[in-house]
């Protein structure tokens, strides 16, 4: 029976039939063109995140109509900038990321060892561009750039509160072309140019120099593909100079792949050793271990690290100092130990999301709080840590009296060590 046969049946007055039919009409016509609208535009979300949206399409609706420059209205450009507001409201500043296209190759290319650029690790931090490290030989150390130093304009655009993605794109560019960086520098009251021509930098992840008492000076400046087979052929080039002690400088290294971070672990390390453990979302952990050949087991060493030192170096350093096997100096080190997993998207974009978050062997978070060193030491502003190439320049006098304090305990630890073993 229909609803108007019912409504017949039971007699009501036309004054109370009328309306009643209107307003079923109504509901058919307005649940039609809900249910169709959900079919043609679905929120793949769960209905409280729908509805928490609304607002964002609303503002999204409000610009593109009514924004006094309509030149200005870039779907892509808005939609980039979202996502990046997006992620970094999960607190994984500088590791979950958003990458276009051009972006999610050139991190590719870093990986890879090789890219066209100055040279330099770069990073913001709240809102302010900075140079991490320039690298060893690269266009960037021969112009003078130095840790720490303050990036105000590239090419005379401000580039104070852009992205870590919209800055590299800034800087780096083709072989033979040339960027002009000002620099606000710790220590200097006026802010100046430096204009580099940027070069194809083959970027070695290990450097290492043998230092006066048969000290090595291995730095590791992030965990590429080849970092493994590198410290590998350096520490058998090390034992056949007969060294005595390690230090081993992690400062300034912004980490990398977790394959590689095993690695190098494994070459200080016996067989078995628990260097990390990868925690889930679920808060289930496991244990990621060292494997067997290690060539640098029982030799003394110690580790450097600073406020640069982030994710597989921090893990490393962690690892080191809680199995006993080495003394870690300098300053508290970045925290951020997410495990990045690569989500691709449309057009080659990616987002790198942290889904999942590497722990000390003894289940020490380091997001957020990071390693903290057995002494702590920090190097004046304006210092930059010696490279092996100029320490290994220097007299032992000479190096006891530079101003990388860091290094100069390191040097004065394992002479202490290695006094102790003849005496």
């Amino acid at each position: 029976m229909t609803a108007l046969q019912r409504l017949v049946r039971l007699q009501l007055p036309i004054w109370l039939v009328m309306p009643l039919l209107a307003f079923v009409l109504a509901l058919g016509i307005g649940g039609g063109y809900l249910l169709a609208l959900r079919l043609t535009h679905p929120c793949p979300l769960q209905a409280h995140e729908c509805e928490a949206l609304g607002n964002f399409w609303r503002v999204w609706q409000l610009a593109r109509d009514n924004f006094v420059d309509p030149e200005a209205i870039d779907p892509q450009r808005m939609s980039d900038g979202a996502i990046h507001g997006m992620l970094d409201s999960l607190g994984d500043q500088g590791h979950t990321r958003y990458l276009n296209a051009e972006e999610a190759r050139r991190e590719r290319e870093a990986l890879s060892g090789r890219f066209e650029g100055i040279g330099a690790y770069i990073d913001v931090r709240d809102g302010q561009p900075r140079i991490v490290a320039p690298i060893e030989g690269s266009p960037a150390e021969r112009a003078g750039l130095r840790p720490d130093d303050l990036i105000l304009r590239v090419d005379g655009y401000d580039v104070r509160g852009v992205t870590v993605e919209e800055l590299r794109n800034r800087v780096r560019g083709p072989k033979g072309t040339q960027v002009v960086l000002t620099i606000q520098r710790p220590g200097i009251a006026a802010p100046f140019d430096v204009t580099i021509t940027r070069e194809e930098v083959n970027v070695p992840s290990v450097t290492w120099r043998m230092l006066p008492d048969r000290i090595a000076l291995i730095r590791i400046n992030r965990f590429a593909e080849r970092t493994g087979s590198e410290l590998q052929q350096a520490l058998l080039d090390i034992r056949s100079q007969e060294a005595q002690a390690i230090i081993l400088d992690l400062r300034n290294n912004p980490g990398g792949l977790v394959t590689q971070l095993v690695a190098v672990a494994s070459q200080f390390m016996p067989e078995g050793t628990t260097v990390l453990l990868e925690q889930e979302r679920d808060s289930s952990r496991r244990p990621y271990t060292t494997s067997e050949g290690g060539l640098a087991l029982d030799i003394p060493m110690v580790v450097l690290v600073n406020g640069n030192s982030a994710s597989a170096a921090e893990i490393l350093a962690g690892s080191l100092q809680e199995n006993g096997r080495a003394r870690v100096i300098g300053q508290a080190t970045f925290g951020t130990a997410t495990v990045l997993r690569p989500f691709d998207l449309e057009g080659g974009a990616q987002v790198r999301l942290g889904t999942s978050q590497w722990l000390t062997p003894k289940g020490r978070v380091v997001r957020g709080a990071g390693i903290q060193p057995d002494e702590l030491i920090a190097l004046a502003p304006g210092v930059a840590p010696l490279t092996p190439a100029e320490a290994a320049a220097l007299s032992l006098d000479d190096l006891l009296r530079s101003n990388d304090v860091q290094l100069v305990r390191g040097i004065e630890v394992v002479r202490e060590v290695l006094a102790s073993k003849t005496s």
